[in-house]
């Protein structure tokens, strides 16, 4: 019977160590690969030394939540031949923020046993670093690109952090984390925790939460131009006054 194989990969460069042995092992042995970018997958299955030659797999994209039937197809092929598939996201774990998540529902439709693996996951590392509320979580994507929209989406999630005692978390693309930063720091509340990670396990890796206030009165931040998660939390503080006053 086959197997769907949830494996995680690097999130930073050169952070091959950041992925178990056992998850290692397993992916060396696969031959059939559904994942979000070939060309990256195909780079991280052959630092793995694979047990055939990366000529001999198969690595079919699965484009963001569309033209899904090829990868379908090859999924289902393999399914009938009894053999393992293994699901790549571009970084980190996949089925999470990655189109990959239709190809496990697919698994489950057809009966088939899905197996998540351990891995880096930006999202996880970010809210455990943040000191923020992880009892109640939510991941909101990306949000608005321009300011006046990301100002209106911002000030949303602290009204909502702060009704729900809820941590919001999003991300944004490298060359748009300065102008996040700006505009939060705008925009939300003095008393408001606002965190940020960058480069998780990586060389360069940046992590700090501080309240709004005390972001301003630090002097301008400057953010490389790095994948970043961003954090909100504006509920009960009572545990979080080491932050700031």
């Amino acid at each position: 019977m086959s197997t769907l194989y949830l494996i995680p990969c690097p999130i930073a460069e050169n952070a091959l160590h950041t992925v178990p042995p056992y998850a290692q092992e397993i992916t060396r042995n696969l031959e059939i690969f559904i994942v979000e970018r070939a060309k990256t997958a195909r780079h991280f299955v052959k630092s793995l030394n694979p047990t055939r030659p990366i000529q001999e797999m198969i690595f079919v994209e699965l484009p963001d939540n569309q033209n899904l039937e090829e990868a379908e197809q090859v999924f289902q092929e393999a399914l009938r031949s009894g053999k393992d598939v293994g699901l790549l996201s571009e970084a980190g774990c996949p089925g999470v923020a990655d189109p990959g998540a239709a190809i496990v529902a697919l698994a489950h439709r057809e009966g088939v046993k899905v197996v998540p693996l351990v891995g880096p996951s930006s999202l996880l590392l970010a809210l455990m670093a943040s000191g923020m509320n992880g009892q109640r979580f939510a991941f909101n994507g990306y949000l608005p690109p321009k300011r006046p929209e990301l100002a209106k989406e911002l000030r949303r999630l602290e009204n909502l952090s702060r009704q729900a005692d809820q941590t919001q978390i999003f991300i944004e693309t490298p060359y748009r984390a300065q102008m996040v930063l700006e505009v939060a720091l705008e925009s939300l509340q003095p008393s408001t925790l606002f965190g940020v990670a960058q480069d998780l396990t990586g060389e360069a890796e940046f992590i700090r939460t501080l309240s709004v206030k005390d972001w301003n009165k630090s002097g301008k931040k400057t953010l490389d131009k790095l994948p970043a998660v961003f954090l909100v939390y504006a509920g009960n503080k009572e545990y979080f006054k080491h932050l700031g006053p």
